[in-house]
Formats: C-alpha cells, structure tokens, sequence
C-alpha cells in the first residue's frame, strides 16, 4: 500500500512540473494572437468560478438559501456595491433564510 502512495505522487508531481514547465520552455516570443491573450487572460476568473460555485451553493444547510444569496450578490455587484458590502448583506440574506425557512 505505502507503495502505490510513492507512485501516485511520483505521477502528481511530474504532472504538475510538466504543466509548468513546458510553457516556460517552449514559448520563447510573446504571445500576439488575441485569441490565445483573450483566452489566457480569462482562464484565472473562470477557474475560480467554478471552484467557488459549488461552495456557494453547499456550504449553507440548504442550497436554496445559497442560491438566493448567490442571485442577491449579483444584482448588488451588478449595481456597484463594494465587495465587503456585498459579502455582508449575502450573509445576512443566508442567516434569514436559514433561521426563517
């Protein structure tokens, strides 16, 4: 069994060194196609949406009330509102909801 753990993060960190470094040694020049810029420079937003989704939805004890959070904090990110404010009032919305429902 101890075995089998070597191996798998034998192939974890050759995979992760990999992904790294073959970027830094295969591109030389910078990158002009604004099709390869646009898509590198959204990969960070888009990887964090979709590791905090989830968590959004579950991390309440019912994902309705997550769910009403979540619409919540888009409209009032939408409309301008700093992110402590948003933050606060989906918080609040979720205490509401929980406590009430």
């Amino acid at each position: 069994m101890t075995h089998n753990i070597w191996i798998y993060i034998a192939c974890m960190a050759i995979t992760s060194f990999i992904i790294r470094a073959l970027p830094l040694t295969l591109i030389r020049k910078p990158i002009t196609n604004t099709t390869i810029r646009s898509f590198l420079y959204y990969v960070p937003y888009v990887t964090l949406s979709i590791m905090t989704f989830p968590a959004i939805l579950h991390a309440t004890q019912s994902v309705i009330s997550g769910f009403i959070a979540l619409l919540l904090g888009i409209i009032l990110a939408w409309r301008g509102y700093s992110l402590f404010q948003v933050s606060i009032s989906c918080c609040v919305i979720v205490l509401l909801i929980e406590i009430f429902v």
